[in-house]
C-alpha cells in the first residue's frame, strides 16, 4: 500500500468517525426533539380539550339556566295572583292552572296551603299538570294520605329558608308521575305570614337529550349530579358510576349550575385525545429513521466530494437570493402606492419603510372602511427573518380583526391575545392603532408601547408663526404578545382642518452618527415645524436623518407614516339629553321635527325616524339603569348631506342590542318568543345599526340615508 493510499485511508477513517459522531448527535437530537414535541403537543391537546369541554359545558349550562329561569319566572310572576287568592281559597285552583298554561316549560304546579292556615281547608293543595300526550291541563289534589305533601322537600325547604328553593330531583309518584325537579316559593299573606307554597315542576326527560348532545369527542360522555352528590344522569350506561380519573386514563371537566346546585361533567378518554397524535408519532419515528439513513448517505458523499466549497458558495448565493425574494414579498404586503386615495380630497397620506437589512420587523398599514381611516404602525422586537415573520402575522391580524371591529382598543386586545397565546420565542411588537372618522375628525387610538405619535397643527392661527408640533396624550399599555388578557386603554381627540399626524418607529429617533450620538426627538420636532404635505414631511425627515448620520451604518429599520387631514370636520348640529324617565319620551317628537324641518324631510319619513328613536331610547330607559337609579340618555344627531346619524349614549350596564335576533314575524303572537320586536323595527327603518362600548358607555349608532 502506497503512502498516498495510507493517507487517503486515514482521512477516510477520520471522516467515518466524524460522520458516526454526527449520526449519534443527530439521533439524540431527533429523539429529544420528538420528546419535546410530544410533551408540548400533549399539553396543547389537553388545553384544547379543556376549552372544548368548557365551551360545551357552558352551552349546556346556558340551556339549563334558560329552563330554570323560565320556571322561576313563572312562579315569581304568579305570586301576586296567589297572594290575592288567599282571601278566597276556592279560587286557588286557578293559580297553578295559570302557571302551567302560560309557561310551556312547566309541566306541573301546585299551591299547597300550610296545614291549619285555612279553617275551611286544613289541608289543601290543588295541582295542575300538562298531559304530555294530549297537551291538555289536568287538575287534581295532592292533599291525600298517600302523597302527604307537608312532608315533601319542596314544601319544607322554602318555609325553612324563607325564599325560593330548587328541590332535589325525584320521581313524583301521585303528582306529575315523572322524574322532575321543583322550584317552590313561600306565599305570604298581608301580615307577612307564610300561608302557602307555590311551585313549578319541570320534567328532567329533556336533560338526557341535552347531555347526549354535549359530546366534544366520539367516546366522551356526560354526567349530571345533584347537590347531594346523587348521579342523576350519565350518557354512557356502562359507566353509570362515579368516574375515577386518578389513573390518568380519562380527563374530567365540570361546571356548576347556579340556583339548582347541580354539577355537569364531561369525561374524555385520553385514547380519544391522543390517538391521532400517536399515529403521527409513529410516522415521525419512521421519518426519523429515514432521516438518519439519509444523513449517513449524505455524510458519505460529503467525505468524498471535492467540490464542497463550490457548493457552499452556491448555497450562500441561494440564501441571498431567497432573502431578496423575502424582502420583495414583505414590501408587497404593505401599501406603497402614493397618493393612496387619489380621488379623495379630504386626506393626504404617505409612508415609507427603510429596512436596515434585507428583511425587517417594522410595519405600517392603512385602509378606509365606512368613511373611517383604519391605520397602524409597529416595530417587532429582534431583527432578520424571525422579526419579518412576526411582522407579517401582525399585519395580517390587524387586517382581519379591524375588518369587523371599530374600536382601536378592541382591535389591539384581540391581536395581543392571539399573538401572546403561543409566543414561545417571547417576541413582542410595539404597536400604534388608530381609527380616524374622516367626516367628523374624531381620532380614536390605542398605543401599545410604541413611540408617541406627533401632531402637527395646521390651524389658521398658526399661518404666521408656523405649525405647532406636540405629542399625542398616551396611556401606558404593554406591547403586543407579552401577556393575554391585558386591558388596553383607548383615547380620543378631534383633528382640525390641515392637522397632520406623524407616526414613526424608534429607528428615526435612535439613528446614530459616527460619534454614537442619537438623532433624537428634538431634531425630529424641529424638522416637522415647517408646514408641508405628507410626502414633504417624509422627505424632510429622511433628509435630516441622512444628514445627521452621515456614513455611519444604519442599525435599525426606519419607518414613517404621515396622515394629513384636509377635511372640515362636521359638527354635531342637534343634541338632546333625557333622564331615564319614560315620561320624557314625547320630547323626541319635537327633537325629530326640528331635524325634519332642517333637512326638509317628508312627514312619513319623519314619523318613521321618530318611531325608531322612540324604540331605541325606550329600551335604554327601561333596561340600562337599575330600578330606581337616576341616569341620562344622550342623543346626538349628525346632519350630513345625504344621511342622518343618531348616536344614543348612556352610562348603564353593558348591553349590545344588535346581538338580539330579529323576532319571527311569521309566527302568531302566542307562538312568538318575547322580545326582539323593537330592534327588528329599528333595523327595518334604519340603513345601518351598530353598537360599541366606549369609555364605560353604551353607544348605539343609527344611520339613515336620505
Amino acid at each position: 500500500m502506497s503512502k498516498t493510499e495510507k493517507t487517503e485511508k486515514k482521512i477516510l477513517g477520520k471522516s467515518a468517525r466524524a460522520g458516526l459522531l454526527v449520526v449519534v448527535i443527530a439521533i439524540v437530537t431527533l429523539e429529544a426533539t420528538s420528546i419535546i414535541q410530544y410533551v408540548y403537543s400533549q399539553r396543547g391537546i389537553k388545553e384544547e380539550a379543556s376549552q372544548r369541554a368548557q365551551s360545551e359545558l357552558q352551552g349546556a349550562t346556558n340551556k339549563i339556566m334558560d329552563i330554570v329561569n323560565q320556571a322561576e319566572g313563572a312562579v315569581v310572576n304568579s305570586m301576586w295572583v296567589a297572594e290575592w287568592c288567599l282571601e278566597n281559597p276556592d279560587s286557588l285552583m286557578r293559580v297553578p292552572q295559570r302557571v302551567v298554561e302560560l309557561n310551556p316549560v312547566v309541566v306541573g304546579s301546585t299551591i299547597a296551603m300550610v296545614p291549619g292556615y285555612s279553617k275551611k281547608y286544613p289541608l289543601y293543595s290543588p295541582y295542575a299538570t300538562r298531559n304530555m300526550k294530549t297537551g291538555k291541563i289536568e287538575t287534581r289534589s295532592l292533599a291525600t294520605e298517600s302523597y302527604d305533601y307537608p312532608s315533601q322537600e319542596w314544601f319544607i325547604q322554602p318555609i325553612a329558608r324563607g325564599e325560593g328553593y330548587w328541590s332535589e330531583p325525584y320521581f313524583d309518584e301521585g303528582g306529575g308521575d315523572m322524574l322532575m325537579t321543583t322550584f317552590s316559593m313561600p306565599v305570604k299573606d298581608l301580615n307577612g305570614k307564610v300561608a302557602a307554597i307555590l311551585t313549578a315542576d319541570i320534567s328532567l326527560e329533556w336533560l338526557a337529550d341535552l347531555m347526549e348532545h354535549t359530546k366534544p369527542y366520539p367516546n366522551s360522555y356526560s354526567t349530571v349530579t345533584s347537590r347531594s352528590g346523587l348521579l342523576m344522569m350519565c350518557t354512557d350506561t356502562t359507566k353509570y358510576t362515579t368516574t375515577d380519573t386518578t389513573d390518568g386514563s380519562v380527563l374530567c371537566y365540570s361546571a356548576p349550575v347556579v340556583h339548582t346546585d347541580w354539577t355537569l361533567s364531561i369525561v374524555i378518554p385520553e385514547d380519544d385525545l391522543f390517538a391521532g397524535m400517536r399515529r403521527v408519532g409513529m410516522v415521525v419515528k419512521i421519518l426519523q429513521i429515514l432521516g438518519i439513513v439519509m444523513i449517513i448517505v449524505i455524510l458519505r458523499l460529503i467525505a468524498k466530494n471535492q467540490m464542497k466549497y463550490k457548493k457552499l458558495n452556491t448555497q450562500k448565493e441561494l440564501i441571498q437570493n431567497e432573502l431578496r425574494i423575502a424582502h420583495d414579498i414583505q414590501m408587497s404586503l404593505i401599501p406603497k402606492t402614493f397618493p393612496a386615495f387619489p380621488k379623495r380630497t379630504d386626506l393626504d397620506i404617505a409612508a415609507c419603510i427603510v429596512p436596515a437589512k434585507e428583511v425587517g420587523g417594522d410595519l405600517y398599514d392603512f385602509y378606509i372602511r365606512d368613511e373611517k381611516l383604519f391605520f397602524c404602525i409597529g416595530d417587532v422586537s429582534g431583527k432578520g427573518v424571525p422579526a419579518a415573520l412576526v411582522m407579517t402575522v401582525t399585519q395580517s391580524l390587524f387586517r382581519a380583526i379591524s375588518s369587523r371591529e371599530y374600536g382601536p382598543a378592541k382591535i389591539v386586545s384581540a391581536m395581543n391575545d392571539s399573538m401572546a397565546e403561543k409566543n414561545e420565542n417571547s417576541m413582542f411588537v410595539t404597536f400604534f392603532c388608530g381609527v380616524l372618522d374622516l367626516v367628523t375628525g374624531q381620532l380614536r387610538y390605542c398605543n401599545a408601547g410604541h413611540n408617541p405619535a406627533l401632531r402637527v397643527s395646521g390651524s389658521e392661527s398658526m399661518v404666521v408663526t408656523g405649525s405647532t408640533v406636540s405629542r399625542l396624550p398616551m396611556e401606558s399599555n404593554i406591547p403586543l404578545g407579552l401577556d393575554t388578557g391585558f386591558s388596553f386603554k383607548e383615547q380620543e381627540i378631534f383633528l382640525d382642518y390641515e392637522d397632520t399626524l406623524f407616526l414613526y418607529t424608534d429607528g428615526v429617533t435612535e439613528a446614530e452618527n459616527a460619534a454614537f450620538e442619537l438623532f433624537g426627538e428634538e431634531r425630529l420636532v424641529a424638522t416637522l415645524g415647517t408646514k408641508r404635505n405628507a410626502q414633504g414631511q417624509i422627505d424632510a425627515t429622511r433628509a435630516a436623518v441622512n444628514s445627521f448620520v452621515g456614513d455611519a451604518p444604519q442599525n435599525d429599520d426606519i419607518t414613517v407614516l404621515v396622515i394629513h387631514y384636509l377635511a372640515t370636520p362636521v359638527k354635531q348640529e342637534r343634541h338632546l339629553i333625557l333622564h331615564n324617565d319614560i315620561q320624557q319620551i314625547p320630547q323626541l317628537a319635537d327633537f325629530m321635527e326640528t331635524i325634519a324641518e332642517e333637512k326638509n324631510l317628508n312627514q312619513s319619513l319623519c314619523m318613521s325616524l321618530n318611531l325608531a328613536l322612540e324604540e331605541a331610547v325606550t329600551n335604554v330607559i327601561l333596561y340600562a339603569y337599575p330600578d330606581g337609579a337616576d341616569g341620562l340618555v344622550d342623543i346626538e344627531a349628525v346632519l350630513r348631506e345625504h344621511s342622518l346619524e343618531f348616536i344614543i349614549s348612556d352610562s348603564g350596564v353593558p348591553f349590545d342590542p344588535t346581538t338580539v335576533p330579529d323576532a319571527d314575524t311569521t309566527l302568531s303572537a302566542d307562538e312568538r318568543a318575547i322580545g326582539g320586536l323593537g330592534i327588528h323595527l329599528v333595523r327595518q327603518i334604519m340603513d345601518e345599526v351598530r353598537y360599541q362600548r366606549l369609555n364605560d358607555k353604551n353607544q348605539l349608532t343609527l344611520i339613515k340615508n336620505i
